[in-house]
């Protein structure tokens, strides 16, 4: 099994990004996808410096895919989304069926976990198109996934998330500028200062969601990590992290060390908790119970 690290979600400063980039090059990730996926008005980055990170870390030995936007509503954007799909040099994850239009039969790609992806019918025709890898859409459970393994092309990589915040919705209308009360269009980028995202908590005080721009999220990250024996089993080849502000050094040894039995998922579990101070996780979707519900599995 391999790792990866999936596309930025938050809006961080262009130094913050490439000293983060910087940093991953030495960590046991195989695979790591870059790319503006929330907001086409987080442009601290152009794609100039991404294709820039994007050789530094294929350099370091790392498969470099380029992500693209989950919602696109300009034809700036569209004329962004063809300049990534026609880079020439790294594949293209497909956040929106735009894209795979734009990649059909032309490049390989992946298949974005924004993409529904419910059946082997529609794994079986981006195959077709392209597709060399498909992600699993957040909101689906074990027996859905064990089931699509089974039936999917079998040249058909498989890819599931096993932690970080779950991407819920996306708006036309950003949830941050509305906090603050002020409208879309001069939103002055406040999500820049919300690094892991604005929590949003209900009034008995549980985290609820976090609100991400356009975007809203699940309010505590999703963890498998006891589950990567059970993935291994059904024939899941990449594991994804969602990139976060803090310990994410820490998350992917962690992971690193269960994926190669150098550590069992237990204490794996307890070192998590130590260094995070024990904080809260969900699993619901996984168990096809409510996303936000968390079940202990201590065996």
């Amino acid at each position: 099994m391999k790792l990866s690290l999936g596309p930025l979600q938050y809006f961080w400063a262009k130094e913050k990004v490439i000293e983060f980039y910087k940093q991953v090059e030495d960590w046991p990730v195989e695979i790591v996808y870059l790319g503006e996926v929330v907001c086409a008005k987080r442009r601290e980055l152009k794609l100039e410096d991404w294709l820039q990170i994007a050789k530094q870390l294929e350099a370091a030995g790392k498969e470099v895919v380029l992500s693209t936007l989950i919602l696109l509503e300009a034809d700036s954007e569209l004329s962004r989304l063809e300049k990534i799909c026609g880079n020439g040099d790294y594949m293209v994850e497909a956040n929106d069926i735009s894209a795979v239009h734009l990649l059909d039969r032309k490049n390989k790609f992946v298949i974005g976990p924004h993409i529904n992806s419910y059946n082997a019918g529609t794994l079986a025709v981006m195959h077709d198109c392209g597709a060399r890898r498909w992600v699993m859409p957040f909101e689906l459970g074990q027996s859905t996934l064990r089931r699509l393994v089974a039936e999917k092309p079998a040249a058909l990589e498989t890819e599931v998330l096993v932690y970080g915040r779950l991407p819920l919705s996306f708006s036309a209308r950003c949830f941050t500028a509305r906090a603050d009360n002020v409208p879309k269009d001069q939103c002055e980028l406040r999500c820049l200062s919300d690094g892991n995202g604005l929590p949003l908590q209900t009034q008995e005080g549980q985290e609820l969601f976090t609100v991400n721009g356009v975007q809203l999220q699940s309010g505590v990250p999703c963890n498998l990590i006891d589950e990567i024996n059970t993935l291994s089993d059904m024939g899941v080849e990449v594991l994804r992290i969602s990139p976060e502000a803090e310990y994410m050094q820490e998350l992917v040894e962690l992971f690193s060390a269960v994926i190669k039995q150098e550590q069992n998922s237990q204490d794996a579990f307890a070192s998590m908790q130590d260094f995070l101070g024990q904080q809260q996780w969900c699993n619901g979707f996984w168990h096809e119970d409510a996303g936000m519900e968390w079940r202990e599995k201590r065996n």
